[in-house]
């Protein structure tokens, strides 16, 4: 089959969907397939000159973006002549709303490709800005309503989402559930883990791995760790790690002179994210809101006990106890009773890690990226 992505975020932009179509697309290359990545020419800080390039055996393409709004809508609209010319079978874009789902759906429509597109749980009451919120309504509600009419199936990541694809024009026969996956590195234990040695650490690891954002509560993990190291100093030391997507700055300024609260830059490298993982002992995730975060599944793989908000996708596939502790948003004395506990009782890490691990199994990319090639031979053969 001859593959399109098209997706607002791409390597080495540090993204959840990014990195989701990474995987998917590595995997269906390795299998046989012509696969093209078509994303905006930005890595989230500034333009990306090379427009082309060949990796991993994955073409890809890097668009003009002519205009960005916050962090995430990108306009780049040379994918539309782009995905015409490319006489593809399929071509699945990736999140709802966003002017590249509806040009790939006109381009599928108008080239006689199939269209499959992936929403990734976007629809969220967060706080957006006046021309954001302007966005929303009018794309929701026209542009994107027409092209899930035209779009042959459509990918929840959550069953949560169903609902909301429905309400916006999605026929219930074309959703199918389909979660993120988990890559099979973070299964393997890493032998001589430096992490900790190299960045001084002797405590137990309480661990924050995620965009610097309002959504994923990166300020609500700073208080909530101090809340922590108020009642026991010496607990544990706090991690926090990702890029910066707004408030980093205060969360900077809201760890200053805190020696148990380390912030960490930001890395692609998943061996050193996988030693990472494996030297925490606590992940934490104080969450706004979510879609269905790669982090959840990793840190399962990792073993880690979880603390999370139950947002969104996050309690369709994290259940208490079994798999940790789910916590209201904004709670931060239960979030960090939560954490003491974990950190008090050596034999309930044990058992949730034992858990965590075999329940994350079911989500290797490899299985996910079998199930998304059989969803595309079955709707060209129909």
């Amino acid at each position: 089959m001859k593959i399109a992505h098209v997706c607002s975020e791409y390597a080495p932009a540090v993204s959840g969907v990014g990195q989701v179509v990474e995987e998917l697309a590595r995997r269906q290359a390795k299998k046989g397939h012509e696969v093209h990545v078509f994303a905006p020419d930005w890595d989230k800080y500034k333009r990306i000159e090379k427009r082309y390039e060949f990796s991993d055996g994955v073409h890809v393409h890097r668009c003009f973006h002519i205009a960005r709004i916050a962090n995430f809508a990108t306009v780049f609209p040379g994918v539309f002549p782009g995905l015409l010319k490319g006489k593809f079978d399929v071509i699945h874009s990736h999140v709802f709303g966003h002017i590249h789902f509806i040009l790939s759906a006109l381009a599928a429509k108008l080239s006689g490709a199939k269209h499959v597109h992936t929403t990734h749980c976007p629809w969220s009451d967060a706080p957006r800005s006046s021309l954001g919120n302007i966005g929303v309504l009018v794309s929701y509600n026209t542009f994107s309503r027409i092209a899930l009419k035209i779009t042959d199936k459509i990918i929840a990541i959550t069953p949560w989402e169903k609902k909301f694809i429905k309400k916006y024009g999605g026929e219930d026969k074309k959703i199918v559930n389909l979660p993120n996956g988990v890559d099979n590195l973070f299964f393997k234990r890493i032998k001589d883990n430096d992490f900790k040695k190299k960045h001084k650490i002797k405590k137990p690891i309480v661990l924050f791995f995620g965009r610097i954002s309002f959504t994923k509560g990166a300020d609500k993990f700073v208080e909530i760790s101090k809340s922590v190291l108020k009642k026991y100093p010496d607990i544990a030391t706090f991690v926090i790690r990702g890029p910066d997507e707004g408030i980093l700055k205060d969360v900077k300024k809201m760890i200053s002179g805190e020696k148990k609260i380390v912030y960490l830059e930001p890395t692609r490298d998943r061996q050193e994210i996988a030693k990472m993982y494996q030297s925490a002992d606590v992940f934490v995730m104080p969450s706004y809101r979510e879609g269905l975060p790669l982090t959840l599944f990793e840190a399962m793989a990792s073993g880690l006990p979880i603390i999370a908000t139950p947002v969104n996708g996050i309690p369709y596939e994290m259940k208490e106890p079994e798999n940790g502790f789910l916590v209201p948003y904004g709670d931060n004395e239960k979030f960090a009773d939560k954490i003491i506990k974990f950190l008090e009782n050596k034999k309930l890490r044990v058992k949730i890690r034992k858990n965590n691990i075999k329940k994350s199994q079911k989500y290797k990319w490899d299985s996910i990226a079998r199930k998304t090639e059989e969803l595309y031979k079955n709707i060209i053969k129909s």
